[in-house]
């Protein structure tokens, strides 16, 4: 019966060690995609254009 015991004890050791790496291989993965988004938003800020005033009509307008 023991030799029973420490297999199972052995065989659940191994499976939880497995969802552990997997459950942090996933999570790693939703963080480097937040970030990999992060920094797309920061480039589009950047494309914006700036608006600037038209001296003859007053209205501001990209440029």
């Amino acid at each position: 019966m023991p030799p029973l015991i420490a297999f199972a004890g052995a065989l659940g050791g191994i499976a939880v060690i497995r969802w552990a790496y997997r459950t942090a291989k996933r999570i790693n993965q939703e963080l480097d995609d937040a970030r990999r988004s992060i920094l797309a938003e920061a480039n589009r800020r950047t494309e914006i254009p700036t608006l600037r005033q038209d001296p003859v009509t007053g209205a501001y307008r990209p440029g």
